[in-house]
């Protein structure tokens, strides 16, 4: 045999490297269409939450975020709805008072910095940032007292900085509600 023969010519080697990078580049185009369709499948199934900005400057003057309308109340769909207001170093009302085993939307924002807001024994878990109400449906089922802390560093009296929650049986709730049109233990 022949030298030249045993060695590969230029075409063969040019074949080689296009069908390599043929691959490589259809291997890519895979990868990014099934990520396509994963991003698609999953925010059909669980749509990004709706933003709802506020102005901070103005929480204390008008709308829902003034000292009259913090608390628990019910809506105008007739749910049980609270509003609470964070502050360096307070939260706004500072105690709170909701019914056991009905659901409970919480509105909740910041006049200053952000801060967080968390019921311990429970999974809710949210930031409140200036500027924006976060809003979330619970159903507190045991009743009793849980402490609400900051959980976000928001300066230096972050660690006085947390409020109360008491489930209280549905019937006392209403009874609370014919004496005030919002309740809070404050």
């Amino acid at each position: 045999m022949s030298e030249s023969s045993e060695l590969p010519t230029s075409t063969d080697v040019a074949q080689r490297v296009e069908l390599r990078w043929a691959v490589f580049v259809s291997a890519v185009v895979l990868f990014l269409i099934v990520l396509i369709l994963f991003t698609a499948v999953h925010w059909s199934t669980m749509p990004p939450s709706r933003v709802e900005v506020v102005d901070p400057s103005t929480l204390h003057r008008a709308g829902e975020f003034t000292e009259a309308n913090l608390g628990t109340g019910i809506d105008d769909r007739n749910n049980v709805e609270v509003r609470v207001l964070a502050e360096q170093y307070a939260f706004r009302p500072h105690c709170l008072v909701v019914p056991q085993g009905i659901p409970v939307t919480f509105r909740a924002t910041s006049s200053d910095v952000v801060h967080g807001f968390q019921i311990i024994g429970t999974n809710v878990n949210s930031m409140l940032v200036p500027g924006y109400v976060s809003t979330f449906v619970v159903s507190l089922d045991a009743a009793g007292e849980s402490t609400i802390p900051c959980h976000e560093f928001c300066g230096v009296g972050h660690t006085s900085m947390w409020a109360t929650i008491h489930v209280v049986p549905a019937n006392e709730f209403r009874r609370l509600l014919t004496v005030h049109q919002r309740v809070s233990c404050d």
